[in-house]
């Protein structure tokens, strides 16, 4: 989306189950008692804030990514029932890791079992024994699969492991919003608008494949981590992006989802604090987000840039990606995709208004970005740049190229522009036509509102 509109991030996104329907046991009815409630709002809290560490915890113990997500749910459920009846315990992690823990057991002995089953009908084995696979770890019956000074390398390597590209890009966000963020398959299909049994499917498929794909549960060694830390940040980049400007539906914005993107991507930069792209990637969402509170009016209705009353803009926001940037860009390998972009916030961060923000710095940030990630989003972008920057003119020729090209067909993109710059051109009749295309296309109701509102002043006009 041109930055005139104040749009998602300008650069392509890429496209976009486990468990029966209804997975998230912390979700019921509105007459609950007040234990149930409060255990209620317990597990719930619990799951968002340390979801990622007991996932990453059980699989590191016990070896098996599905597995552990799966007991991880299961041990969910059981505290909210037990919670209920006893109140919360006052280690809860330790009580949800050993609940868990111990039905993994459970899943490990019944594997045995069925494997000496097995081993009866075939009879004496050649060679070797069978097995169950995944055994548990040693050390005392009681022993957590808790170790401090492991957990972040348990978050970690969460991270790369629903992240792999062995997985497709749709299954990757699913998979990373399930396990990761600890979101239920009904608010990832409510954040994607598509049906729960098409999230659940997703998830499913990919802990298939990375079973069959015999993934490690382990951060990837040090020469392949650069390499697999694009599909990391990519996944994150599509997350925020849904969320911040909502490619469908009747909001503009889809804040929790934008600010999940932004947790994951706090812990992603502490993590690498040495990597320069997580940095920029933080430094993005931080700017892009700080912008949240002035992009929507009273009713929800979309504010463009130029209208926005700036003094609404989350400033400590603002110092926070300012500071991630800086970081990213004394990483010592330059700015990639990510940290450019962030770079153009940062722009439109600090200007006192659209008349004095730096256009022609911008352009040349999009002119940078252009060789390093191109794609017709991003030169679409540059056009607005250079119509800020140099007049409307030069930029229509640019649009024009694209439109010639046919590099975004369906999109409302180009036509929204196209009308912009037509109508500072005086050619109104052309711009009318141009907006009320890219009204049809778009599937945003507010942004299609803007579009209309837009058109419908030139026809009066």
């Amino acid at each position: 989306m041109p930055p005139t509109q104040d749009g998602p991030p300008p650069t392509d996104p890429p496209p976009t189950g486990s468990g029966p329907a209804g997975d998230d046991p912390t979700e019921g009815g509105p007459d609950r008692p007040p234990v149930a409630e409060s255990a209620r709002r317990a597990v719930a809290a619990l799951w968002r804030i340390e979801s990622a560490r007991v996932v990453g915890a059980l699989a590191r113990w016990g070896g098996d990514f599905a597995l552990a997500e799966d007991v991880a749910q299961e041990a969910l459920a059981e505290a909210l029932v037990a919670w209920s009846r006893d109140g919360v315990p006052a280690e809860p992690v330790g009580w949800l890791l050993t609940a868990a823990r111990r039905r993994a057991i459970d899943a490990f002995r019944r594997r045995a079992a069925l494997d000496r089953r097995y081993a009866l009908l075939a009879g004496p084995l050649a060679e070797g024994e069978a097995h169950a696979g995944a055994a548990p770890g040693g050390g005392r019956p009681d022993d957590l699969p808790w170790e401090p000074d492991r957990i972040d390398d348990d978050v970690l390597a969460l991270v790369f492991t629903a992240c792999h590209p062995v997985l497709a890009p749709e299954a990757r966000v699913a998979l990373t919003l399930r396990v990761v963020s600890g979101l239920s398959s009904e608010e990832i299909a409510r954040a994607f608008l598509v049906p729960v049994p098409t999230v659940q499917a997703r998830i499913t498929r990919a802990k298939k494949t990375i079973a069959a794909a015999r993934v490690p549960f382990a951060l990837p060694p040090a020469e392949q981590r650069r390499e697999r830390l694009g599909a990391v940040l990519s996944v994150l980049y599509v997350v925020f992006t849904e969320g911040s400007t909502a490619t469908a539906g009747a909001d503009l914005l889809r804040p929790d989802l934008a600010y999940e993107a932004l947790r994951l991507a706090r812990t992603l930069a502490a993590l690498l604090p040495g990597e320069g792209e997580p940095q920029g990637l933080l430094a993005l969402f931080e700017l892009t987000a700080a912008r949240f509170p002035a992009r929507t009016g009273p009713d929800g209705e979309a504010v463009l840039l130029e209208d926005q009353d700036r003094t609404r803009w989350d400033r400590p926001a603002i110092r926070r990606g300012l500071a991630a940037l800086g970081r990213a860009a004394t990483a010592g390998r330059g700015l990639g995709p990510y940290g450019l972009q962030a770079s153009i916030a940062a722009c439109h961060a600090v200007a006192p208004s659209v008349a004095e923000t730096d256009w022609e710095r911008i352009v040349l940030l999009y002119e940078a970005l252009g060789r390093v990630a191109p794609s017709p989003v991003v030169e679409l972008n540059r056009a607005v740049a250079v119509a800020m920057a140099s007049g409307p003119a030069r930029a229509l020729a640019i649009v024009d190229e694209l439109l010639a090209a046919d590099r975004l067909p369906g999109s409302h993109l180009l036509p929204g522009v196209r009308g912009e710059l037509l109508t500072r051109l005086g050619r109104t009749a052309e711009a009318r036509t141009e907006l009320e295309l890219a009204a049809r296309l778009c599937r945003n109701a507010r942004e299609r509102a803007v579009l209309l509102r837009k058109a419908a002043t030139l026809e009066d006009s």
